[in-house]
């Protein structure tokens, strides 16, 4: 008869490490659909031709959902310098493993009239901001 004990100690717990090794592995798979929070923040952003217009800086999460709201685009600017913070809808970023960063279909004006993040503070985001942020960038809410 084998003890309650016995077979405790025949199970082998993976160590932290173990998990982080497996963790990497699996987050730096181009066809693996998750991706870590940390791994998300400076990824590029593009144009749909390819062109560079910038990098997440963060994103948002609703603390109730774990949906992510909005992510925060820094462009322009040179060594941070002059950067701009613009909140974009998760919904209108697309993932393009060729590119290894995001896709933003609009044109140079939209960009510049867009809303934008002054300071450090982030938006006041209530239902009335989201649509209108959603609205703005043509993404259902």
């Amino acid at each position: 008869m084998v003890s309650a004990q016995t077979k405790q100690q025949d199970i082998v717990s993976p160590s932290m490490r173990d998990l982080r090794d497996q963790r990497k592995g699996e987050l730096s798979d181009p066809d693996h659909d998750l991706i870590a929070s940390d791994r998300v923040e400076g990824t590029k952003v593009f144009r749909p031709g390819g062109e560079r217009i910038g990098k997440i800086d963060h994103f948002m999460v609703d603390k109730r959902s774990g949906q992510v709201e909005y992510a925060v685009m820094s462009f322009g600017g040179f060594l941070g310098l002059g950067e701009e913070l613009r909140p974009l809808p998760w919904p209108a970023l697309d993932y393009d493993r060729e590119l290894g960063g995001y896709v933003v279909s609009a044109e140079d004006d939209i960009f510049r009239n867009s809303p934008f993040i002054e300071g450090a503070s982030a938006p006041e985001w209530d239902s009335a901001y989201a649509k209108a942020l959603y609205g703005y960038w043509g993404v259902p809410y």
